[in-house]
């Protein structure tokens, strides 16, 4: 076992120097096998050992076999252990230490079925723990009990001192509604069902108790149950009008058990941890003590399981409380100090048995049972490795107490509160062999830890014998000389006479002289009493002023009340409007950042469309620049001749065309094509073509900015040269351009009335040798440029 994570280390405190610690006592108890033909697993070595024996099939360990272990004990109680030995062992120790105002914890651990309920509980004729400690404290404290009701709980794990007119005001409202048996003045007698469990022929009694010390005893039963606790005394009264319902959808009738509303754990004013709300019932004898515990153990969680006919399902905390308060300088009352009243307590707990849902084929509740119970075990078992482990190697981690509701109502115990003991009850049969193995590691465990001994707590009172000296039956007077013997004898005694008429004259002066003094005491008391009447009236007058004034005061606190509440409904008033305004604001800077943000986001937008158009614009002169630069550079380039030439008269609608499609264009099958009539369409020009027509037309294509085909249609005149060839003079440029219908239109025209240079375009015929040589056509478009 670790500690879990997430545990944060607690910090260490100051150290307390010379703190006697004693180890948990770990007792083991072995109860007989349910049969002759089972398997026996356990054996007793001594009064203090026990061995352990692998049964037979089971599987061997890594090496191959299985070792004997043995475990050592405070002391070992075999199978023909009585219920007295045990008691007296373990379970006197700390019922004299409960009257001697010191706590005690005993509980009782182990597999189901090994005879923990037994162990505490007992069975006809054979009485437990529980029912031996409570016989042996009433028969110690028996005749030195106070009056019911004389002690009161304050509900905050304290006592209460009341006064003997409230305590016979609870007296005669109890006996009026006749819900709790009167106090007998001998044992009452028990009920049948349980009678056998506590009429004791062997009853035990602390002879030590102080006498001068009055006593209450106050129990209290609860169940822990899946981790929630219950109070198993609660009664929950039955409302006609308003019947409560169970789980399964019908109301709950008058002879129904309603279960009871969990309870938390608290911590008082000392760091003590205890129930809140938890019944505390004040009982005046055994029967009447044990009659209470059958009352909440008929309440208590069993189920039958495979392992145990009659399995406890919960965790049972049994405690018992031991109030006691010195009496007054004459022996006849308690002392009215709260300070001087002591309460100890022992806990009796029977723990719910630990057991593998495999065996138990446990399903449903049962298996979440089961899952809680083995879950609260391994808690405990954690808490105390962790306290071990802290005490041996010197660490300081924290103790996980708040895990389980189990640990964290013992905690105090631990810590040094009281004396910690365990019965670990342990059955034989080797069915149970694994789990009885996890059973002594922790016990072998447990008792390394050591608790802090609890300091003694000494009665505060005044000297002993007080109730002593107020009893009757001792002599009126020491003063008063002792009668002679009065019986005649003899006639001729005369001794006996005078001498008895002499003492009762002694004691008649004695009475007479004891009377003045009365009377001069009377006197004096009548004096007094006067006096103490006249100052009585005094003061009464006095408190009779002072009841005025503070009528006064009440008037003009009444007054303030009155003013504060005016002023507080005035506060709430203008602190709703101040939430008004704040939830306004809210809404309106919401509001406001939200505007701001579209603000924003418009701004971006707009910002981002700006630099776009920069972008476009700056885009758009780029191309207008190139493409003039470029246009400039072929028109320069494109003079061809610079001879002289003559304009040729048009004839008005008879000009013939020479088209000149290159044949790397590109068909764009557009519906609108330039139809050029009268054309004569080359690929390459030549002077055939061009000495028959008077117009020429160069259809140029080439790749657009956007990424579309733009055709140039390059229009000139053709001349004849003087060398005998053909010149064309070009005069307009007509540009046709695809455009998509949604994108931005940033149209660049080009009119024939810009083409500030008239470029001419002259072909040659360039004769080589003589004039009868053939002719070389120049590439029009090659040495244009195009």
């Amino acid at each position: 076992l670790s500690l879990s994570k997430g545990k944060t280390p607690r910090r260490p405190g100051p150290k307390k120097a010379n703190i006697e610690k004693d180890p948990v006592g770990v007792y083991c108890r072995i109860r007989p096998l349910g049969g002759e033909d089972e398997e026996c697993c356990v054996e007793m070595i001594s009064s203090s050992t026990i061995q352990l024996h692998a049964p037979n099939g089971l599987k061997a360990n890594r090496n191959g076999e299985y070792k004997e272990t043995q475990y050592t004990f405070k002391k070992v109680f075999g199978i023909n252990t009585t219920q007295l030995e045990l008691f007296e062992d373990i379970a006197k120790p700390l019922v004299e230490d409960l009257i001697r105002c010191k706590n005690g914890l005993l509980f009782t651990y182990g597999v189901t079925g090994s005879g923990k309920t037994f162990t505490m509980t007992g069975s006809p004729g054979e009485g437990g723990l529980l029912p031996r400690s409570l016989d042996m404290l009433f028969n110690s404290i028996g005749p030195f009990q106070a009056k019911r009701f004389v002690f009161k709980p304050d509900d905050k794990n304290g006592m209460e001192i009341q006064s003997q007119v409230d305590a016979l005001l609870e007296r005669q409202k109890r006996d009026s509604q006749q819900s709790v048996p009167k106090t007998p003045s001998s044992r009452q007698k028990a009920d049948p069902e349980f009678a056998d469990m506590i009429n004791l022929d062997d009853a035990c009694k602390f002879e030590n108790v102080d006498e001068d010390c009055c006593y209450s005893v106050f129990v209290s039963y609860i169940e822990i149950y899946n981790n929630y606790i219950y109070d198993l005394l609660e009664d929950v009264p039955f409302d006609p009008i308003r019947p409560k319902w169970l789980s399964g959808g019908t109301p709950v009738q008058n002879n129904e058990f309603i279960p009871p509303q969990s309870k938390i754990l608290r911590e008082d004013q000392n760091h003590n941890m205890y129930v809140a709300g938890c019944t505390e019932v004040e009982v005046k004898s055994t029967e009447e003590a044990f009659e209470v515990f059958w009352k909440g153990q008929k309440k208590r969680r069993i189920a039958n399981t495979q392992l145990n006919r009659e399995s406890s399902r919960s965790h049972s905390v049994f405690t018992v409380k031991l109030v006691q308060a010195p009496l007054d300088a004459d022996g006849d009352h308690i002392l009215q100090d709260k300070n001087q009243v002591n309460v100890s307590q022992l806990c009796l707990v029977d723990l719910a048995g630990s057991e593998r849902t495999s065996r138990t084929k446990a399903e449903g509740s049962r298996l979440r049972e089961a899952g809680n119970i083995n879950q609260s075990l391994m808690t405990l078992r954690t808490c105390m490795e962790v306290l071990r482990e802290n005490q041996m190697c010197g660490t300081n981690k924290m103790v996980p107490y708040r895990d389980s509701k189990v640990t964290h109502l013992f905690k105090n115990y631990f810590d040094g509160e009281g004396k910690v003991r365990m019965i670990v009850c342990v059955n034989p049969k080797a069915d149970d062999y694994e789990e009885t193995m996890l059973v002594m590691r922790f016990a072998e465990m447990t008792q390394e830890v050591e608790v802090a001994r609890p300091v003694d707590r000494p009665i505060c009172g005044l000297a002993a014998g007080r109730r002593h000296r107020n009893q009757r039956g001792g002599p009126i007077n020491e003063n008063l000389p002792v009668l002679p013997p009065c019986d005649v004898v003899d006639p001729a005694d005369d001794q006996t006479l005078p001498r008895l008429i002499e003492v009762l004259e002694r004691r008649h002066q004695i009475r007479q002289m004891m009377m003045g003094q009365i009377d001069k005491t009377a006197n004096t008391l009548k004096s007094m009493v006067q006096q103490f009447d006249s100052q009585l009236n005094s003061k009464e007058t006095f408190l009779h002023d002072q009841r005025s004034r503070l009528n006064e005061k009440d008037k003009v606190i009444i007054n303030q009340k009155t003013e504060i509440e005016r002023l507080e409904k005035k506060s709430k008033t203008l602190e709703y409007k101040i939430d008004i305004l704040q939830k306004t604001t809210e809404m309106y800077e919401q509001d406001k950042r939200s505007l701001q943000q579209e603000l924003e986001s418009r701004e971006q937008r707009l910002h981002r469309e700006l630099s776009e158009r920069r972008r476009a614009e700056q885009r758009m002169q780029g191309i207008v620049t190139d493409t003039k630069l470029k246009w400039e550079k072929e028109c320069v380039s494109g003079i061809i001749d610079s001879n002289l030439i003559y304009l040729r008269s048009h004839s008005a609608g008879g000009e013939k065309w020479v088209d000149h499609k290159p044949s790397s264009n590109l068909d764009l099958e557009t519906v609108m094509q330039p139809i050029i009539p009268n054309a004569i369409t080359v690929s390459t020009p030549n002077e055939k073509a061009l000495s028959k027509c008077h117009k020429y037309v160069l259809r140029h294509q080439e790749l657009a900015s956007d990424g579309e085909i733009e055709t140039k249609l390059i229009k000139g005149n053709v001349f004849k040269t003087r060398g005998g060839g053909q010149a064309v003079q070009f005069t307009d440029i007509e540009t046709l351009k695809q455009e998509c219908p949604t994108a931005s239109r940033y149209s660049i025209c080009a009119n024939s009335s810009e083409l500030k240079n008239v470029v001419f375009l002259h072909v040659c015929t360039e004769r080589s040798g003589s004039e009868e040589g053939p002719s070389q056509m120049v590439d029009i478009e090659n040495r244009v440029g195009f």
